[in-house]
């Protein structure tokens, strides 16, 4: 039985190193599976690589929120968009790093810091440096999103100590241009090239539920696992959502066409931190369960993300409790 399964969705493919070149045909294949076939196959590589009653908790803080050039369709922080956020100035350095501080006491591991920018400006780079040496005092792992870096920026944040930076790809090459007009995706690879050269660990990912066919969401991941190397996390993304923006009318992604993302990405990227993202407020926790069942093994903590709404951690710490996980220590991950 088994080696059937293992005959339909995984047949020979190039190798590169340990890692395999995935084609689009093959990835189809193995998303498409028997869903108990998928699952079983994307828990049995997840147990390979991770404990699978292990989450890593991230804590994600806007350091500048609104007015972003960029004209992304599902974000609310677009000045191209009707959203009703007001732009923000930058957060000043010891705000961000008492922040920080709070979610580290409750338990999170690594801070996320945004920016609503399309690029860090130079006069904006020191502060951002300073925040980044200011949360890795506190024993944290950092993560930051600007937008797009040229490779002088990247290493100066590496100098600072930065860990990862977040820099999604979205969607599929076909489908970005229906999504986004002020950034094309070669933009976004480049982005991610400067991020590998200068020594930071990526973290990529994407947003499914805008509209996509589900090639869409396969070709993405084919992109991500056919990068140079794997990124080390891979933020999942379902839509919210938001009234203003262009996909404010968007029909929601079936929940098993979710978790089927989610057990492709881990099947694909086994070593990758898999993260449940944005809108799991629109998630039941049994549809969060499956998620994790299928190798998610990372969320965002507390009440807002970004700009939305996300579950607050009494919800996630009975959640947890109910299905037996605890969050990672630093040190697991």
């Amino acid at each position: 039985m088994h080696a059937a399964i293992s005959e339909k969705t995984a047949p020979e493919v190039q190798s590169l190193g340990d890692r395999r070149v995935w084609s689009l045909e093959e990835a189809q294949a193995l998303h498409d599976a028997p869903f108990n076939d998928l699952l079983f196959q994307a828990q049995t590589v997840h147990r390979q690589n991770f404990d699978p009653n292990k989450v890593q908790l991230s804590r994600l803080l806007s350091i500048k929120t609104g007015g972003c050039p960029e004209d992304c369709g599902y974000c609310s922080q677009s000045a191209h968009h009707e959203s009703g956020l007001k732009a923000s100035k930058l957060m000043e350095v010891r705000r961000v790093i008492a922040e920080a501080a709070k979610a580290r006491d409750a338990g999170a591991t690594r801070y996320c810091m945004g920016a609503a920018w399309r690029n860090p400006k130079g006069r904006d780079m020191d502060a951002v440096v300073a925040m980044v040496e200011g949360v890795k005092a506190l024993g944290m792992e950092t993560c930051m999103t600007l937008g797009m870096l040229d490779l002088g920026q990247a290493q100066r944040l590496k100098e600072a100590g930065l860990d990862y930076y977040n820099h999604n790809i979205d969607t599929s090459e076909r489908y970005y241009s229906e999504i986004i007009s002020t950034r094309t995706f070669a933009d976004r690879l480049d982005t991610l090239a400067n991020v590998r050269d200068s020594g930071i660990k990526v973290c990529c990912g994407g947003i499914v539920g805008m509209g996509e066919e589900p090639v869409d969401r396969i070709d993405m991941l084919v992109t991500l696992a056919n990068l140079p190397e794997h990124p080390e996390s891979v933020p999942i993304n379902m839509l919210i959502p938001i009234a203003g923006t262009p996909l404010a009318n968007a029909r929601p992604i079936e929940p098993i066409e979710f978790v089927r993302v989610i057990a492709l990405a881990r099947i694909m990227m086994p070593k990758s931190h898999v993260r449940l993202s944005a809108g799991r407020t629109a998630m039941t926790d049994e549809m969060q369960a499956l998620c994790f069942f299928a190798g998610a093994n990372s969320i965002f903590v507390g009440d807002t993300l970004l700009t939305a709404d996300n579950p607050g951690e009494d919800k996630d710490t009975l959640l947890f409790r109910r299905l037996g996980i605890e969050p990672m220590d630093l040190e697991a991950q």
